[in-house]
């Protein structure tokens, strides 16, 4: 995979900050110019990082007139083989691409999934992506799970690929999702918190804990329900690895088709209709879809909002008004 190296070379000029010093990790992450303190420790290391031209170490203190550059790393060679894999591609310009995820397809490669994947497609489609992912994440600012459908940005260089990932850091992103739930909500609208920690039972799987964890906050509103099932909208404050996965099974609502929380045969028993049972048996995937996402474009400095239609069988159910199990009795 090819970069463009003085496309992803940034200069940064050192101010006090608030009369304190600042070990020049810190400073990194503090003004968003790299993705995460770890990172920036890795790259100050290696010698991407330099202070005045001269390497440091990350404990480094900054002094007000330093200069500061930042020179990414290339992008190692990526030994992943591209594949024309078809993209529903919302919007494509020289920094990025916005896409409508298919439930089917796997982010980036991992055990059990080393092809097809988002990844695979988008080294056929693009000359250029961005490095800071690394070379099984190329061009990957942000990620849905598999089976989750919907909008998607990918970043084509560094410069990008790091204003991405600040305006994810700090909360900038609007995301909102739309899922298909099991039951009537106790209230139309509101906010699930609580802190999101791995399971100690199943180490695939995440929970909510008062004692520990990652605070998480999903602000939530029902669209249309029916006795068994509602259409609820989603809106991330933060976003924590199966966030609304974990919340809405929490509350006792888990997604229909999701069978790692509970949303499949279990929860199926308690439907009314057995054309519904039968419909939702035949779902390889939660419903569950990532519906819209607005960020400010890096380059233009402009906020630009993307929307992505819903796969069939989740259109399917939503479409149905007011759920009328008898329609689907028909179909």
């Amino acid at each position: 995979m090819e970069t463009l190296p003085e496309h992803g070379r940034l200069l940064l000029l050192a101010r006090r900050i608030a009369g304190l010093a600042v070990r020049i990790d810190s400073y990194l992450v503090t003004k968003k110019m790299v993705p995460s303190r770890a990172q920036g420790i890795k790259w100050i290391r290696k010698g991407f990082v330099l202070v005045n031209s001269r390497k440091v170490k990350p404990a480094y203190e900054v002094r007000t007139g330093d200069s500061i550059d930042i020179h990414p790393p290339p992008a190692k060679p990526t030994e992943l083989i591209p594949e024309a894999i078809p993209l529903d591609i919302l919007y494509e310009d020289d920094d990025l691409l916005v896409i409508n995820k298919s439930p089917s397809m796997v982010v980036h490669p991992g055990a059990g999934h080393w092809e097809g994947t988002l990844t695979h497609a988008l080294l056929a489609h693009c000359r250029f992506l961005s490095g800071v992912g690394g070379v099984i994440r190329p061009g990957i600012v942000h990620r849905l799970d598999k089976g989750t459908s919907g909008v998607m940005v990918v970043a084509k260089n560094d410069v990008t690929h790091l204003d991405l990932a600040r305006q994810f850091q700090e909360r900038g992103v609007k995301k909102i999702y739309q899922a298909v739930v099991y039951g009537p909500l106790r209230q139309k609208s509101g906010v699930f918190e609580g802190a999101i920690t791995r399971s100690g039972a199943d180490r695939k799987k995440f929970t909510v804990s008062r004692t520990k964890g990652k605070k998480a906050v999903t602000h939530y509103r029902v669209l249309q329900e029916s006795g068994d099932l509602s259409l609820v909208e989603l809106q991330l404050e933060t976003g924590r690895t199966h966030q609304i996965r974990v919340h809405l099974t929490h509350e006792g609502h888990s997604i229909v088709g999701d069978p790692l929380y509970g949303g499949n045969s279990r929860r199926m028993k308690g439907l009314k209709a057995d054309a519904v049972k039968e419909k939702i048996a035949q779902l390889t995937h939660p419903l569950l879809h990532a519906r819209q996402l607005a960020f400010v474009h890096p380059t233009t400095g402009k906020r630009v909002e993307f929307t992505a239609v819903p796969p069939e069988d989740f259109e399917e159910i939503v479409k149905i008004p007011q759920f009328l199990l008898i329609l689907l009795l028909l179909l």
